[in-house]
């Protein structure tokens, strides 16, 4: 009895060992993008989909842009920001007050029933 697997030969992740005969691929088109640095990104898209305005160069990480001569300038980093900032800029003081207020006469309701 041989040892082993029953898949020898082939990798984990590998495609279908004939694709040609098995299905018909999508119609695609390569697409050039440009980044700031002067890196040139070309990825391979469906032929029936806008290609997206911006592209992340994988060289350097900035955006990369459809623009050869004017490519899109170097992404700015967010400051990180707190849960309780995200949160003020969701709700008003107003309805903070109300939500607080909401809680503590549960909370009451709760203590008053045990």
């Amino acid at each position: 009895m041989p040892h082993g697997s029953a898949i020898r030969g082939t990798r984990v992740g590998s495609g279908p060992m004939r694709p040609v005969e098995r299905c018909d691929p999508a119609p695609r088109r390569p697409v050039t993008y440009w980044c700031a640095k002067g890196h040139t990104v070309e990825v391979s898209l469906a032929a029936d989909v806008p290609p997206p305005a911006t592209w992340d160069c994988p060289r350097c990480g900035q955006p990369a842009g459809l623009d050869e001569h004017n490519p899109p300038g170097p992404s700015r980093a967010e400051p990180y920001k707190s849960h309780l900032a995200y949160v003020k800029e969701r709700r008003s003081e107003a309805d903070g007050e109300a939500l607080l207020a909401e809680a503590l006469a549960a909370l009451r309701r709760r203590r008053g029933e045990l």
